[in-house]
C-alpha cells in the first residue's frame, strides 16, 4: 500500500478494514464522534458509565462492520449479577449503531471513584451474537467479563469462542458535556491465511502473529481519537514495513434506533381491544418506551381501534 495523501476531511464515524496477506492477519479501525454524542445525549449517565457505554459501542462497531451480510445484525449484551450495571445492550445493523445501559444508582454511589470491571458488572458475562439475514443462521459466543476492560473481555471471546489470536485497543476522549470521540482497533491472526487452513496452524504461525501484534501494540490512544487523522494513515503508520497491506473499504456509521412510530402502532393494533384498553392511561394514551433512545411514543387508543378490529 502506498503512503496515503493527507486528507482535509474529518475521519470520524467510520470503520476501515484491512488485511496483511503476507502475515496472515486482518484488522479494522473504528472512530466514532457525532454518532456517539447522539447516542449518549439521550441519557444522563454518570461519566464513568458514559465511558463504559462508549467502549461497548466501539466494540459493537468493530465487530458489526465485519458482517458480510448487509442485512445481518450483531448484538453485544452484558449479562450481570451483583454489580452496578444491571443491563448493557448494543447492536449494529447496516451501518446503524445503538445502545443503552441500566444501572443501580445506589450501588453506583457506593462504588469507588474509578470502579473496576468487576465492580461494574459483578459476576458478569459478555454475549456476542451474529444474526445472518440471508441464511437465518445465528451464532452466539459467551465469555466471562474478566480483566480490566471490555476490550480485554473481547480478546478472551475470540481466544475462547473462535480460537483466533486477537488484539483489541479502545480509547475515549471527551465526554461529560464535551464532544466525545472514541476509537478502536481490532487486529487478528488468520490461521491458514485467506485460503482457510485448519485453525491448528495458528500454533505453527505464532511467529507471524507475534510480529503483527507487536506492531499493532504500538498504537497510541491519541491516534485512535484524533478526528483529523485518517484511518488509512493509521494502517500505514503501523504496518508500512510489511510486503503488502490491503485496504478493505470504509463503512459509514450513524445512530440508528429503529423505534418507528408507524411500526409501533401496527404492533399495538394486533392486540385484542381489551388488552389495548388495559395498556392505556386515563386519557386513552398508550405510552411505548424505547430504552435505546430514551423516548416515549404516545399512541392514542382511538387510533388503534379500527385497525385492530379489522379482520385479518
Amino acid at each position: 500500500m502506498p503512503a496515503p495523501a493527507a486528507s482535509p476531511a474529518t475521519a470520524i464515524d467510520l470503520a476501515l478494514g484491512f488485511a496483511i496477506p503476507g502475515q496472515d492477519a486482518r484488522g479494522r479501525f473504528v472512530r466514532l464522534g457525532p454518532t456517539l454524542d447522539a447516542i449518549l445525549a439521550a441519557h444522563a449517565y454518570p461519566l464513568r458509565l458514559e465511558a463504559l457505554l462508549a467502549e461497548a459501542l466501539v466494540l459493537t462497531a468493530l465487530f458489526g462492520t465485519t458482517l458480510k451480510d448487509e442485512g445481518g445484525q450483531m448484538t453485544l449484551q452484558a449479562q450481570t449479577e451483583g454489580g452496578v450495571v444491571d443491563l448493557l445492550v448494543c447492536d449494529y445493523r447496516a451501518g446503524a449503531l445503538r445502545g443503552y445501559l441500566q444501572f443501580d444508582a445506589d450501588r453506583f454511589a457506593e462504588a469507588p471513584a474509578d470502579p473496576s470491571l468487576f465492580a461494574l458488572f459483578g459476576k458478569g458475562y459478555l454475549a456476542i451474537t451474529f444474526d445472518q439475514a440471508v441464511t437465518g443462521e445465528r451464532y452466539q459466543g459467551i465469555v466471562p467479563l474478566e480483566g480490566g476492560s471490555l476490550a480485554a473481555a473481547a480478546e478472551a471471546y475470540f481466544a475462547q469462542s473462535e480460537q483466533i489470536p486477537s488484539l483489541v485497543r479502545i480509547a475515549i476522549a471527551g465526554g461529560a458535556g464535551r464532544p466525545c470521540v472514541a476509537g478502536g482497533m481490532l487486529v487478528q491472526h488468520l490461521p491458514g491465511g485467506e485460503t482457510g487452513r485448519d485453525r491448528l496452524h495458528a500454533r505453527i504461525d505464532q511467529g507471524q502473529w507475534d510480529h503483527v501484534a507487536a506492531l499493532a501494540g504500538t498504537i497510541k490512544a491519541v491516534e485512535l481519537t484524533d478526528p483529523a487523522l485518517p484511518l488509512e494513515t493509521l494502517v500505514w503508520r503501523l504496518f508500512h514495513d510489511e510486503d503488502e497491506v490491503r485496504l478493505l473499504g470504509e463503512t459509514a456509521i450513524g445512530k440508528g434506533c429503529r423505534c418507528d412510530p408507524a411500526h409501533i402502532a401496527s404492533v399495538l393494533a394486533r392486540f385484542p381491544a381489551e388488552e389495548r384498553a388495559a395498556m392505556a392511561d386515563a386519557d386513552g394514551i398508550i405510552g411505548v418506551d424505547c430504552a435505546f433512545c430514551a423516548r416515549t411514543f404516545p399512541v392514542p387508543l382511538a387510533s388503534l381501534a379500527a385497525a385492530g378490529d379489522e379482520p385479518t
